[in-house]
């Protein structure tokens, strides 16, 4: 597995305890995401490097930068239909374009003049945003928020092939770390390395509200 990975007991201190933070892992050129799929699906695009197939251009999937996060929506895997979990190399520069003309999946009056404004970007974007609560192993709600990114239309066929640097099956990995998790050795648990995402954009940081 191609993935930098430690322990989650030592990133836990390090990482930040609320707020709104894009927690991945990254480099100046790629931006690791994560989903899962259904056998059909998620070995399609493991073995082929790209999502064809039996995937959908035609509906909104979604991308997930934080590995717990992912956790928390697959039940580690164990979700029917969710079987393949997927480390997907994305480049930054696609990652950095989907952030710029994500909508808010919910009406953000700070950010958008009237709810009719927002309903129409909404109904224009080929990219929503959401903020959830961010979770521990076990599955419960912390203070931080994670985001979750849904791509559709003109950049879901762009997201699908041509914005991918590589895509890796992690499902084993995922499996065996859901063991220490079941028995409850957050200690022996090994996880993603990750940090908050950085950008250098600070109107963008500000429509993110990203702290």
């Amino acid at each position: 597995m191609k993935l930098n990975i430690k322990p989650y007991t030592e990133q836990i201190d390090v990482w930040p305890k609320k707020g709104h933070h894009i927690m991945a892992q990254y480099d100046d050129n790629k931006i690791v995401v994560y989903q899962s799929y259904r056998p059909e699906i998620g070995n399609f695009a493991a073995q082929n490097q790209f999502f064809g197939g039996a995937f959908s251009l035609n509906r909104m999937t979604w991308i997930k930068p934080n590995f717990l996060w992912m956790m928390y929506r697959n039940g580690w895997g164990q979700k029917v239909g969710q079987e393949v979990v997927l480390a997907i190399n994305l480049k930054r520069e696609a990652f950095e374009r989907y952030l710029k003309q994500a909508v808010y999946s919910s009406f953000q009056k700070d950010l958008y003049k009237t709810r009719e404004a927002w309903q129409e970007q909404v109904q224009n974007s080929s990219i929503r945003l959401q903020w959830d609560p961010d979770h521990d192993p076990y599955g419960a709600k912390i203070e931080r928020r994670a985001i979750q990114l849904g791509i559709r239309g003109e950049e879901i066929v762009k997201y699908s092939k041509d914005d991918i640097l590589e895509i890796e099956d992690i499902s084993a990995f995922v499996n065996e770390q859901y063991q220490f998790v079941l028995n409850k050795q957050l200690d022996q648990l090994l996880v993603p390395e990750e940090h908050p995402f950085i950008l250098k954009d600070d109107q963008l940081k500000r429509q993110l509200k990203l702290q």
